[in-house]
């Protein structure tokens, strides 16, 4: 097994950045990960603004995946993730839905305990996710703390243990990394935070070759996931089901009407989250409607 050290951090995903490991298609490879702030908050009594804000949302990489190659698939197996026992968060002025009201920044250290996050009276469980996780874009540089078509910063609860996200090859070797994670976090991660923590990811990296499906998705075992980041929530949810839609058309001959009218039925339109640079939404179907149609879980290995 390979590992990544903490050490190598990025602050953007571009096709400029060094791989700092090359490994073949299908090898496993362990992350570890600061949290979305360096590890720089350590106490609740950290001095708010003497944060280095340049140094916030960083993934650990990237990562050659050799034989990986424009116009593939690094199909991404989340196979363990490991966080710490303390999280931290933060809220205030300009930051999340709450920003035009409140009035002073708050910090808060959040114990991790008895498989759930202790925030003060409430006791959260545990649910382990990947806030940035992706590939480099064909060009230019996107901040981490961004989401687009490449991955990024989608903060999308479904980035957790037993997913396959599938994400574009836009550059050889694809110059995959990940970061940011999370103890706890819910759909549209509304302070502008998660449970943020430090910890380690390990995936399994494969290549998919020959297939033009609408990226990024996502696989586990109840559902496939279209995920779309745009500007503007509305157009990203219709989006995430424009694309769902087509990959069920294309891939499978399913006539469009029946597949708008199956996610009508059976597919939920869900919010990623709402507070960063682009808006993420997901649709999620089960996956017992596309293995009737021939899709396998086996052909993302």
């Amino acid at each position: 097994m390979h590992r990544v050290s903490n050490k190598h951090l990025i602050y953007a995903m571009s096709p400029k950045n060094e791989p700092v490991l090359t490994v073949e298609a299908g090898s496993v490879v362990t992350f570890e990960t600061c949290d979305c702030f360096e590890d720089q908050i350590q106490s609740a009594d950290v001095v708010f603004n003497e944060l280095d804000w340049n140094r916030v949302n960083p993934a650990t990489g990237p990562v050659f995946v050799e034989g990986a190659e424009p116009g593939d698939i690094l199909a991404v197996e989340i196979q363990k993730i490991k966080i710490g026992t303390q999280a931290v968060m933060v809220t205030g002025p300009n930051l999340g839905v709450l920003g035009s009201v409140l009035t002073e920044n708050i910090v808060k250290v959040i114990p991790v305990t008895d498989n759930h996050v202790q925030l003060d009276s409430f006791s959260i469980p545990l649910n382990p996710m990947i806030g940035v996780i992706g590939t480099a874009p064909k060009e230019g540089s996107i901040s981490c703390g961004t989401p687009d078509m490449h991955g990024g910063n989608m903060d999308c609860k479904q980035m957790r243990e037993g997913t396959t996200l599938l994400l574009p090859v836009n550059v050889p070797g694809a110059l995959f990394a990940l970061g940011d994670l999370h103890a706890a976090m819910a759909d549209g991660e509304a302070s502008v935070c998660g449970a943020e923590i430090a910890g380690e990811v390990t995936v399994k990296l494969t290549v998919i070759k020959g297939k033009k499906w609408p990226l990024p998705m996502a696989v586990n075992q109840e559902h496939v996931m279209t995920i779309v980041s745009h500007k503007e929530l509305d157009v990203a949810a219709d989006q995430a089901v424009i694309h769902m839609v087509n990959f069920l058309h294309d891939e499978y001959h399913v006539p469009k009407a029946d597949a708008i009218s199956l996610i009508s039925l059976a597919g939920d339109v869900r919010i990623c989250q709402i507070v960063d640079p682009l808006k993420t939404a997901r649709v999620e179907l089960p996956i017992q409607y596309l293995e009737q149609v021939g899709f396998s879980r086996e052909m993302l290995k």
